[in-house]
């Protein structure tokens, strides 16, 4: 008998690939946004509900309809609205609000919430206290998992780069990604120096229904999840190939890069890297590793020039 399941942030592309997976696996799948998918078939096809957790449009009698809640609405700096201190924002929308619906589900009735975070207050401890963005992910993780009690498993798990697409969904970043690989932008083959850990949309899906089956082994936690570990280079060289440019040499490029900039590379030209622990693997389904060669090779099929 599957779980009767609300995707928060199921609209995008970690929810919607959520949402679609879960639903796979014979669950009974709501997503919720601020604006309707309709130009996604798979996600307009889906039960929605509508509203903004940060002003608070959920209700308890709605979540009351629900066995759990997966989370992947955490706010960054793409969502601060205009004449908006983003620090302030970020604090109130992560930090504050997100537990604040953690424990309304909880006062619902909600049996399991599992929040998607971030992989840097982990892998970047130094920058918690300097980096509003970075300390609002934390609190917004150990928020959630301290909600946590017998008749109610709260989690966060927290990747760090996600790789992925939905059919039908338009993702900005990876639709540059592939033209700048085809040759079609006028942007020199580069990289910015520096690397960092990678994770498929498919494995973050798996580790979410991994953690849907195991709720007393991932109460209160923050988990730490990843996959592969590349330089900028490696990541990006991955989309030449794919698209069938074997031979261009990607290079390594100080300063910025249109494709990704300064400001979303929080741990500089360090390559930063980890492995996720094999005991928090199990528990999370063994969800598939190595993933993300094959997921750059679905998004080229999707976005490349027809």
């Amino acid at each position: 008998m599957g779980l009767t399941i609300l995707v928060v942030g199921g609209t995008g592309m970690i929810g919607g690939h959520a949402a679609l997976y879960l639903q796979s696996k014979g669950h009974q799948i709501t997503i919720a946004g601020r604006h309707r998918p309709d130009s996604v078939p798979l996600l307009a096809a889906l039960p929605f509900l509508q509203g903004d957790y940060v002003n608070e449009d959920f209700t308890k009698d709605q979540l009351s309809a629900f066995d759990a809640v997966i989370f992947t609405a955490g706010a960054d700096v793409r969502h601060v609205p205009a004449d908006t201190d983003a620090d302030t924002y970020l604090l109130r929308a992560n930090a504050t609000a997100v537990p604040s619906f953690a424990a309304l589900a909880r006062s619902a009735g909600v049996k399991q919430f599992v929040h998607v975070g971030s992989a840097y207050p982990h892998i970047l401890p130094d920058l918690i206290e300097k980096d509003a963005y970075i300390r609002s992910r934390k609190l917004a993780a150990e928020g959630v998992a301290s909600l946590s009690t017998p008749s109610f498993s709260a989690t966060s798990l927290d990747p760090p780069f996600v790789v992925g697409t939905v059919p039908g969904l338009d993702v900005p970043m990876f639709q540059a990604y592939v033209q700048y690989a085809e040759g079609k932008l006028p942007i020199p083959p580069s990289a910015p120096q520096g690397g960092l850990n990678f994770i498929s949309a498919q494995s973050l899906s798996e580790a979410i229904a991994g953690a849907l089956e195991h709720p007393s082994e991932v109460a209160s936690r923050t988990i730490l999840v990843g996959d592969e570990n590349f330089t900028y280079v490696e990541y990006f060289d991955k989309f030449f190939k794919a698209v069938g440019r074997e031979n261009v040499n990607v290079e390594a490029t100080a300063g910025e890069h249109p494709l990704l900039p300064r400001s979303a590379l929080f741990a500089g030209e360090e390559v930063v890297t980890f492995e996720t622990n094999p005991e928090d693997v199990k528990i999370l389904g063994n969800f598939r590793r190595n993933d993300i060669n094959r997921t750059i090779e679905e998004i080229v099929q999707q976005y490349r020039s027809k």
